[in-house]
């Protein structure tokens, strides 16, 4: 057979058979919408967590150390209505915004110095060695001291715990930032603080977020645990004093009022100041699934 003209294979068509229905266990879509939103898992693992509180106290049948959910719970609507609680939280949080805006603005300034010059580096380096190790609460006597019974100490208290996490884990996020950005922001003649601002800062973004939610989460509980000191040396103070004096007069059940308040605000700054600030930059930005 000559090469100059090959065989040609014939063409064929070959029916496909049809395919049989096969049955398909799927959710119903409304069930499955809903079980997508977050608020609703933590809502139903919030009420399992009530529900074996509840249980657990029953069983022990001793109010004194452990009321029940509903006792607290009724001890929680009676101090939000007479106001008692209100106050109380108010106090706490204008101290701790005070203290955590300050810490904010003292790990920028020392981050800022570190990736500008070596010896910001080696100052930021030092003093997170020497200081992030030292617990908050422990520089309180030191803080009476030198601030006397006042505001400024808690607020000194606060801007230590806030400042060496997010300065930490803000320099991190600097040291992360591709050098590609980094001379693209030269290119354009960006230096010193329009550098940071508009190069450093956006692209570090994730890692300040986390050093803000670990800040505030620090901030949080050195204050509570500040007040119940703080509170009872100059007879006032805010949620950590309310719990202080309950336990003081045995009310166990407004005790734990004033612990379910601090962890219900702790929720609430979480699931929606950082929720809804992450949703709208770096998740907007593609920075962070």
């Amino acid at each position: 057979m000559s090469t100059l003209n090959p065989p040609i294979r014939p063409e064929y068509e070959r029916p496909l058979e049809a395919l049989a229905a096969a049955p398909a266990e799927r959710l119903l879509p409304w069930t499955s919408r809903l079980w997508e939103q977050g608020w609703l898992r933590k809502s139903l693992l919030l009420a399992v967590l009530a529900g074996l509180w509840e249980i657990f106290a029953r069983w022990q049948d001793n109010d004194l150390l452990l009321p029940t959910f509903l006792a607290t719970a009724r001890a929680l609507v009676d101090g939000l209505a007479t106001g008692e609680l209100l106050v109380k939280a108010q106090i706490s949080l204008s101290v701790l915004l005070q203290g955590y805006f300050g810490g904010i603005v003292a790990a920028l300034v020392l981050t800022t110095l570190a990736v500008s010059t070596q010896f910001g580096r080696d100052l930021l380096s030092t003093l997170t060695a020497m200081f992030n190790p030292l617990p908050a609460i422990a520089l309180l006597p030191l803080a009476l001291l030198w601030f006397g019974l006042g505001r400024g100490s808690l607020v000194f208290v606060l801007i230590h715990s806030v400042l060496w996490p997010l300065a930490l884990n803000t320099y991190a996020g600097f040291q992360g930032v591709p050098e590609t950005l980094r001379m693209a922001g030269r290119n354009y003649g960006l230096r010193g603080l329009r550098f940071v601002f508009q190069i450093l800062i956006p692209a570090a973004l994730p890692s300040i977020l986390s050093g803000l939610k670990i800040g505030w989460a620090f901030a949080w509980r050195t204050l509570i645990a500040a007040e119940l000191v703080f509170g009872a040396s100059s007879g006032k103070g805010g949620l950590g004093w309310f719990i202080f004096q309950n336990r003081n007069e045995l009310y166990t059940d407004r005790v734990f009022a004033g612990l379910v308040l601090v962890v219900l605000i702790g929720l609430l700054v979480e699931n929606v100041v950082f929720a809804t600030l992450e949703r709208l930059t770096v998740r907007r930005w593609g920075m962070q699934r």
